[in-house]
């Protein structure tokens, strides 16, 4: 038989043939993808300038970042609100029991394993929750707009800031949403088809549809979904204008369909038609958000630019139940609220833990954090 051995390095992939009178062929660690013909050298070299955000880092934010991570994009930032929970593994793809173990921030804990994945791609977490006060600096990457923004968020109020950052700045994005077995995926390009309020002029009301809390996810219809999301991404990325369609999968039921956008594109649109940015503008978010598939709600600070002292947070809170500090946040189990526990981090967000309630979330806040 013939002798077969593999070498690592850093930037190639040896392959040798043992008495085969040939010499080394040396193939880089894209050489696959560059034999397709959208790609080529000239592709990847495009792929290695581009500049990405990727905003929320679950279900579909995991598999979008290992796929574009592998792809060889130049720079992916990752900005994600949340920490790694136990119920993340069914279907987040990056995290393991020891991230959980940690109270690890998804984006860190994203950039981690990304990076031992390819070190060729700069990969930046940035451990916030995006809103209207923000996403405008997010979008800017080594002093320049992204070149793509991806939607892996779950929930309709972040999409709609997306779509007005994007059309604001020219910046294409691609949408995506899974819950139970369903998905749906759309490239939206400023200036050449619709817009997200061209096609959905309003989000949802609060109950209109279904969430991962009363509806589930399976995982794999998830990455299916993010899996659309990344041919989208490096399509645009490599120079494609982007097929104005809607594509609706349901993996379970063996069913998928697209939906022709053409002619969708509104001239009354506000956002693209009329270039009002409504959510853009709101000045504050929510006080109080539930967080999809946790019983869990994000309460976030009415002031601008809020930055705690967490060392303080720790002390304060060290009086109130059993607490660990990480770099990038303070946790407490409240021991004079039964099966409560708050999470605050630098940026004056907290996530209490253990109910659904959001009243009751925003007085647990001002009782331990402050108004």
């Amino acid at each position: 038989m013939q002798a077969f051995s593999l070498q690592l390095q850093p930037e190639r992939l040896h392959h040798n043939r043992a008495g085969s009178g040939e010499s080394a062929m040396q193939i880089d660690r894209y050489h696959r993808q560059k034999l397709l013909t959208a790609v080529g050298d000239a592709g990847q070299a495009k792929l290695a300038r581009s500049r990405v955000l990727l905003v929320g880092c679950g279900a579909l934010g995991t598999v979008i970042a290992g796929q574009l991570v592998r792809a060889g994009v130049g720079h992916l930032r990752v900005a994600d609100r949340d920490v790694v929970e136990l119920t993340n593994l069914q279907r987040q793809t990056l995290f393991t029991e020891a991230d959980v173990q940690a109270a690890a921030p998804k984006a860190v804990a994203a950039a981690t394993r990304l990076r031992a994945v390819n070190s060729q791609v700069t990969v930046e977490p940035a451990v916030t929750d995006v809103h209207a006060r923000n996403i405008e600096d997010l979008v800017l990457i080594e002093s320049r707009p992204a070149d793509l923004i991806l939607d892996g968020t779950d929930n309709a109020e972040t999409r709609y800031l997306i779509n007005d950052a994007s059309v604001k700045h020219a910046i294409p994005w691609v949408y995506g949403a899974c819950v139970g077995t369903e998905g749906r995926v759309m490239p939206i390009v400023p200036g050449v088809g619709p817009c997200l309020r061209c096609v959905f002029p309003n989000p949802p009301a609060p109950g209109e549809l279904p969430t991962c809390d009363t509806a589930g996810v399976l995982g794999p219809a998830a990455a299916v979904v993010a899996s659309l999301q990344s041919v989208c991404a490096l399509k645009l990325l490599l120079g494609g204008a982007g097929v104005a369609e809607l594509t609706v999968v349901d993996p379970w039921l063996g069913r998928f369909r697209s939906i022709s956008l053409e002619g969708a594109r509104r001239e009354d649109c506000p956002t693209c038609g009329q270039r009002r940015f409504e959510f853009l503008e709101t000045p504050t978010g929510p006080a109080a958000t539930s967080l999809c598939g946790r019983n869990a709600v994000q309460v976030s600070p009415s002031g601008q630019g809020a930055k705690l002292d967490m060392a303080r947070v720790e002390h304060k809170l060290a009086a109130a139940g059993r607490v660990r500090r990480t770099p990038y946040l303070v946790r407490c189990e409240l021991l004079d609220v039964a099966g409560l526990t708050l999470t605050v981090f630098a940026d004056g967000r907290a996530i209490v833990h253990g109910t659904n309630d959001a009243a009751r979330a925003r007085s647990i806040y001002a009782r331990y954090v402050g108004s």
